[in-house]
């Protein structure tokens, strides 16, 4: 496992947290775990950042920049802002535990 360090930037400023909802804990099954991570960040620094952080082997990086939903609060019109997702693909056998919980197991 080789990890690729970005002078400046931080892991734990690229992966903001990880997105659970139905779809990202039935992909785990397929080892792949869905991070919200922030906007200006890479493949290769997602790449990175997950090894850093979770100390584990990453095959592939997805990325889907996700366009504001737009909202209206009574007379007043606006957006949610853009945001991006990542999709990490593990290697075989590896996954991911956050505080000795596995939050991405189905």
């Amino acid at each position: 496992m080789s990890v690729i360090t970005i002078p400046g930037k931080d892991a734990r400023d690229i992966i903001l947290r990880p997105i659970i909802s139905e779809k990202s804990v039935e992909m785990t099954q397929f080892n792949k775990y869905t991070f919200r991570v922030h906007r200006g960040s890479n493949k290769l620094e997602i790449r990175s950042a997950v090894q850093t952080i979770f100390k584990v082997d990453v095959l592939s990086v997805r990325t889907i920049n996700v366009k504001g939903k737009p909202v209206r609060r009574g007379k007043f019109h606006g957006h949610k802002p853009d945001w991006k997702k990542a999709i990490v693909t593990l290697k075989a056998g590896q996954k991911i535990e956050m505080a000795g919980v596995g939050f991405f197991e189905a």
